[in-house]
């Protein structure tokens, strides 16, 4: 009888596994035993090669671990070589299909997820992916040893544990819908990696992964190329089927973008996307574009806009009066470069996630209302009325009536013109250090400086390579700068390295504004902790609204197109194009090259 209880309760406490995916509000699109995804081709040929060059401008790349702080790693390292539990797809936001585990248990407190590894999941030396290199991971990558985001970004999971060698459950702190997301996109590797060193020690080593490719080369240096696996263990699995069709990859580094744009006309690469409106407008020209050599195509996508914009260090007293950073936006002409400088290309960034369901806009609903009173003594009364509009140079405004309210706003923070600059009570004249790894960025920041010049204000630009910009911005070594936030169509416990007080106090962190603000910690807490897509879309409006009227940075513009220029032989695109989707990886993971013209 006592035998037969324990073998019950053995049965009731055991993993159900009767899931294939995981979606934080439930909405799976594909069944168990789909055969692919709907936007890749199962029957593309394999072979051929595709080159690259990275959608940012890295320097040479002076390690294989891109899972620490310091150094470069090469472009595609990561979704080349690295695998994780689970993986998302170009279709649903919130949702993530088995791929180093075949299933996947989420305990009915949520406290936990269980995964089962699939048991033909090899790592790159033959050996087996087991639940022990699954907490290898995760203890490596929350270890002192790492970069600092990802203690962040696995703050709420408390523990990860190998029930048997191929089945490890992850306990959380709190009950989290994103939490299995988040623990099931976690890079896996394996426990051999670097033979016991240090972790921050492993840079030459190349990667013990279980990704469906390998560098061609060990060597250290700028450009890289990635040979397929032909024995790749996942390459009939449905979240496969269709992808990784090249034999080569290859991403190559051009240190400007003047012999970048003239490698892609002299063959030297095949896709190449470009950010700057007036090269597209002007230098997109010539015979092999006459030709059809060279395509230049504007690819539709559905993805949220991406922030950009204008960065203050408000870790600088200079920029804690936030009537100082209000003013230092009013001085942003964006009309005026949309005309002159962008040929009409581009859409004015409203908020931290324009063009998106996150977005704030007006009064606050009702909804946002629910989570924004109970913060009220944390908050500006501004908050609770209309969301913050970028200002604006249209008719009936001007530039010149900005620059009115600026000067009245910086004269209440105690700034005021005399001897030739605007200087506080202690005389000390207002300058700005703008610090730039993009020479070609000055032509469109320096109306910018030439509108502050009128305030008082000296801005002066501090141009360094991409290597040294990073070190400086790792430790919040900078005045003003400015950065690209991707949209995302999933937001979660991400923004909390982006906006939360802890990580304004990591060095190494993505919160490089250094916002500190209970009231923005306890919105992302609301954002991680949604329930349903509803719940996300309140909290996200809610935070938008308060980073927003922070006036933390002077958002600049976005687009709703990806500009790309690209070979058209030997390469064939899928017909369907996905929804949600970063153009540089769907080339490199969806195209194939032509039999015929391999």
């Amino acid at each position: 009888m006592r035998a037969w209880l324990f073998l019950v309760l053995v049965l009731m406490s055991a993993p159900s596994w009767a899931a294939h995916a995981y979606a934080q509000f439930g909405d799976i699109k594909y069944p168990p035993g789909f055969d692919h995804f709907d936007y890749a081709n199962p029957a593309a040929p394999k072979g051929g090669e595709i080159r690259l060059v990275p959608p940012t401008r890295p320097t040479n790349f002076d390690k294989f671990n891109p899972f620490t702080l310091k150094g470069t790693a090469p472009a595609g390292l990561g979704s080349l070589m690295f695998e994780s539990l689970l993986t998302g797809n170009s279709e649903e936001p919130t949702t993530a299909y088995g791929l180093l585990a075949d299933d996947v248990d989420v305990a009915a407190d949520r406290l936990s997820a269980t995964f089962r590894i699939n048991p033909k999941a090899r790592f790159n030396d033959g050996s087996p992916v087991l639940a022990a290199d699954v907490v290898h991971s995760f203890e490596t990558l929350t270890s002192k040893f790492a970069a600092p985001q990802f203690r962040t970004i696995y703050a709420e999971v408390k523990r990860a544990v190998a029930v048997d060698p191929r089945t490890v459950r992850f306990d959380f702190a709190s009950p989290n819908r994103e939490l299995p997301l988040v623990v099931g996109g976690m890079a896996v590797f394996s426990r051999r990696w670097g033979g016991g060193k240090p972790f921050d020690q492993i840079t030459t080593d190349v990667p013990i992964a279980s990704g469906p490719y390998m560098p061609a080369s060990s060597g250290l240096g700028r450009d890289i190329t990635y040979v397929r696996k032909p024995d790749y263990w996942g390459r009939d699995l449905p979240v496969r089927k269709g992808f990784f069709n090249f034999d080569r990859v290859t991403f190559k580094i051009y240190l400007d973008d003047t012999s970048r744009f003239e490698g892609l006309k002299a063959g030297e690469f095949d896709f190449m996307r470009e950010f700057t409106s007036r090269n597209w407008a002007r230098q997109y020209t010539g015979k092999q574009f006459k030709s059809g050599e060279i395509l230049k195509r504007a690819f539709p996508n559905h993805n949220p806009g991406d922030f950009q914009g204008y960065v203050f260090n408000v870790r600088k007293p200079k920029f804690q009066d936030i009537r100082v950073r209000q003013a230092l936006g009013l001085a942003m002409d964006f009309e005026w470069l949309n005309k002159q400088l962008f040929y009409g290309l581009y859409k004015r960034v409203q908020g931290y996630f324009p063009n998106s369901e996150f977005h704030a806009e007006g009064l606050p609903k009702p909804d946002e209302l629910a989570l924004l009173e109970p913060l009220r003594s944390k908050l500006r009364p501004e908050v609770f009325g209309p969301a913050v509009i970028s200002a604006s140079t249209a008719p009936p405004g001007s530039l010149r009536e900005n620059l009115r309210k600026a000067r009245d706003l910086l004269a209440e923070a105690g700034w005021h013109y005399r001897d030739g600059a605007l200087r506080n009570d202690a005389g000390e004249p207002f300058t700005i250090e703008f610090l730039n790894d993009q020479p070609s960025l000055i032509r469109v920041v320096t109306p910018y400086q030439t509108a502050l010049q009128k305030l008082g204000i000296q801005m002066s630009f501090r141009t360094v390579d991409f290597s040294l910009s990073q070190q400086r911005m790792e430790n919040f070594d900078f005045e003003m700068t400015t950065t690209r936030l991707p949209g995302s169509t999933a937001p979660g416990s991400e923004l909390q390295e982006l906006f939360g007080s802890r990580a304004a106090e990591t060095k190494g962190s993505s919160n490089i504004w250094g916002i500190a603000d209970p009231a923005v910690d306890a919105l992302l807490r609301k954002v991680v902790s949604a329930t349903t897509r509803p719940e996300l879309g309140s909290a996200m409006r809610a935070l938008d609204r308060v980073l927003s009227h922070g006036y933390y940075s002077v958002p600049q513009y976005y687009g709703d197109e990806f500009l790309i220029g690209y070979r058209p032989a030997p390469f064939v695109l899928p017909p369907v194009i996905p929804p949600y989707y970063q153009p540089d990886t769907w080339a490199m993971t969806t195209w194939w090259a032509s039999p015929t013209n391999k």
